[in-house]
């Protein structure tokens, strides 16, 4: 009986202990921790596995107590860059821009935007600059390259100065970026017949293949009295190959994803847009630039004109 006594006494002790030892503190989560911020990403947007998702580091933001990440959801040759605002316990987030009350809202794009030996055309020192990332073989940048050619300098003359910018989508497009390369080819040797070239591109856009675009470029160069051997020259060397790539790498940079993209301004106008409704944000953009004069040519932005290039 002692014995059993005495069992039973110690089995109520070890039960006793270990009944107080405490559990495992379950982790905290964090969307500092960045699979936690990835997952609650890919759940946010319905982002599957195939999409690639990178997380930057927590940096100190511009808004007072909060660190700013970046999440990066890519797939192929698309991508979309958001920025998460997190608490510094980690537990809030918030997502979008912030804002300063002492600049223009879209100055991040006016700094990113590099118009320095882009083509251009329209009014020097306009107050609104308008910018446009295309593909010489996207059939929606041809429709847009229309409507802004018969539309844009004609309704304002003094207004309004335009800049085109190479993202040649090369995933679907095969002759895009060789069509690129040779504008720029015909930018180094005349600048003002690159919108000859411009315009000969996008008219003839069904007509043009990778296996023929070199004897139809050829043939436009004749047609246009442009000097063809330094031009052809150029061409086939590629000589223009890395102003294509910088272009496409300050598209990439201002989050173009697809063309055609339009910056007024540095306002973001992914798609395409109907003549009524860019006619309106110029507009506006006149007559706000009138008292704010925080954007356009002679603004003191980053947005400056083109310098004449060397041929």
């Amino acid at each position: 009986m002692e014995a059993m006594r005495l069992l039973v006494t110690g089995l109520f002790l070890c039960s006793l202990a270990f009944a107080q030892t405490p559990a495992p503190a379950a982790k905290k989560k964090s969307f500092l921790d960045k699979p936690t911020l990835e997952a609650y990403v890919r759940h946010l947007f319905v982002w599957p596995s195939q999409i690639t998702v990178t997380v930057s580091d927590p940096k100190p933001s511009s808004v007072d107590g909060l660190l700013e990440m970046a999440v990066t959801g890519s797939m192929g040759g698309a991508s979309q860059v958001s920025n998460f605002y997190v608490s510094r316990s980690g537990e809030k987030v918030i997502q979008g821009a912030s804002f300063d009350v002492k600049e223009n809202p879209f100055k991040p794009n006016i700094d990113g935007l590099k118009t320095t030996f882009a083509p251009g055309y329209g009014a020097t020192g306009a107050p609104v600059v308008v910018v446009i990332f295309s593909d010489f073989q996207c059939p929606h940048c041809k429709e847009e390259a229309k409507m802004i050619r018969a539309n844009l300098t004609q309704t304002f003359s003094k207004e309004v100065r335009a800049y085109f910018k190479d993202f040649p989508l090369e995933q679907i497009h095969n002759w895009a970026k060789p069509a690129a390369i040779a504008g720029r080819c015909v930018y180094r040797e005349d600048q003002a017949k690159f919108w000859d070239f411009h315009d000969w591109a996008f008219e003839n856009q069904e007509k043009l293949t990778l296996e023929t675009f070199r004897s139809k470029l050829e043939g436009f160069l004749v047609e246009k009295k442009i000097a063809s051997l330094p031009v052809l020259q150029c061409f086939d060397s590629k000589a223009t190959e890395a102003d294509v790539t910088k272009s496409f790498a300050e598209g990439r940079a201002l989050e173009v994803n697809s063309t055609p993209t339009i910056f007024v301004n540095g306002r973001k106008l992914a798609g395409n847009v109907s003549w009524p409704q860019l006619k309106q944000i110029i507009e506006f953009e006149v007559e706000y630039q009138k008292t704010a004069k925080n954007a356009g040519e002679n603004c003191g932005c980053e947005l400056t004109l083109p310098s004449v290039l060397p041929k």
